[in-house]
C-alpha cells in the first residue's frame, strides 16, 4: 500500500483540494473518480478501494452540507418546486423542456424553452434543449453515442501494448464519460444541479479544444495494440 497505491492517492488528494478550494465541488468528484477508476485498472486491491470509498463518503457528505449555497442546491433538488422562481428554476424549466419534446421532439431550433425561459440552455442544459427538439428519440441516441464512446475507450485501454497507455486511454474516457453522466443525470433530476458541461456538444471552444485533443490522444494509444 504505501509503495504502489499512497504515492498516486497522496497526488490525487492534491488536485482534489486544490480544486475543491476554487471552489469546484462537482470536477473535484470527478477527479476522485477517474483516480478510482484508474487505481481499479492499475491492479490496486478491491479491498483498499473499498477502504476508500469508505473513507469517502462521509468527507464527501461533510462537504457538501457545509457550504449554504450547497445545501442550497440539495434542497431544490429534492423539492424544486417549493421555490420554482428561484432555486428550483433550472430544473422545472428542464423538466419542461424534456417534456415538451415527447417521443419525436417538436423539430430542430423550434425550441421554445432556449427563449429567455431556461437559463444556460446552451451549456449545461444542452440535453434538455435536445430532448426538446429532437424528442426521446434525440436523448437516446446520444446515450448510445456515449455508451458506444465508454465502451470502445476501454476496449482501446485493454487492448494497449503498455500500462502507460491502458491507464491513460483509463483515465480519458472515465473523464469524458463521467461528465456526460453527471450533466444528464442533472438535466433529468437525478442528481442535484453541479454546472457539468456536456461533451462534444456543450457551447465552449476551451471545452471542445480539450476534448477532441484527448479524442486524438485515445486514437493514437489505438495504433499500439498488443499482438495477439
Amino acid at each position: 500500500f504505501i509503495r504502489g497505491v499512497l504515492p498516486p492517492l497522496i497526488i490525487m488528494l492534491v488536485m482534489f483540494l486544490l480544486i475543491l478550494n476554487e471552489p469546484d465541488f462537482s470536477t473535484s468528484l470527478i477527479i476522485l473518480g477517474i483516480s478510482f477508476i484508474m487505481l481499479f485498472i492499475g491492479g490496486t486491491k478491491v479491498i483498499q478501494l473499498y477502504a476508500l470509498i469508505v473513507a469517502a463518503i462521509p468527507l464527501g457528505i461533510l462537504i457538501l452540507l457545509r457550504e449554504e449555497y450547497r445545501r442550497a442546491r440539495l434542497l431544490s433538488f429534492l423539492d424544486p418546486w417549493k421555490d420554482p422562481l428561484d432555486s428550483g428554476f433550472h430544473i422545472i424549466q428542464s423538466l419542461l423542456a424534456l417534456g415538451s419534446g415527447g417521443i419525436f421532439g417538436i423539430g430542430l431550433a423550434e425550441s421554445k424553452q432556449k427563449y429567455f425561459y431556461l437559463p444556460d440552455q446552451h451549456t449545461d442544459f444542452i440535453f434538455s434543449i435536445i430532448g426538446e427538439e429532437l424528442g426521446f428519440i434525440g436523448t437516446v441516441v446520444i446515450i448510445i453515442l456515449f455508451t458506444i464512446l465508454l465502451w470502445r475507450g476501454f476496449r482501446i485501454a485493454l487492448d494497449s501494448s503498455d500500462q502507460f497507455g491502458t491507464l491513460l486511454a483509463a483515465g480519458i474516457t472515465s473523464m469524458i464519460v463521467f461528465q456526460s453522466i453527471i450533466n444528464i443525470g442533472v438535466v433529468t433530476k437525478m442528481i442535484p444541479t453541479t454546472g457539468i458541461t456536456l461533451p462534444f456538444i456543450s457551447y465552449g471552444g476551451s471545452s471542445l479544444i480539450v476534448n477532441m485533443f484527448c479524442a486524438g490522444i485515445l486514437l493514437n494509444i489505438s495504433r499500439y495494440k498488443v499482438k495477439e
